[in-house]
């Protein structure tokens, strides 16, 4: 059984993280394809775009040092506020 945080993405909810997976990194720009970082878990459309570097790596990563997020002067509603300009404003 699936609690409430772990459920599966709908329809709309797996269309935006196909998109979202589509785009440059919303941190340091490297093309496509990114992985959909979550701001929190099973909230979908909080997902941004990041490289791999930006997400999981030790020294740039979001779940590392972070330290292009903190040279960048980015943040993870920074991130989110640019990405959802991208989707809706293109």
């Amino acid at each position: 059984m699936q609690s409430k945080n772990k459920r599966a993405p709908d329809t709309h909810e797996r269309a935006h993280i196909a998109a979202i997976k589509e785009m440059d990194c919303g941190v340091c720009g490297a093309a496509g394809p990114s992985d959909a970082h979550e701001l929190k878990q099973g909230q979908w459309f909080t997902a941004i775009p990041l490289c791999k570097d930006c997400h999981q790596g030790s020294f740039n990563g979001i779940h590392g040092q972070q330290r292009i997020w903190k040279v960048l002067k980015k943040d993870e509603l920074s991130v989110l506020n640019e990405t959802i300009e991208r989707v809706v404003y293109g």
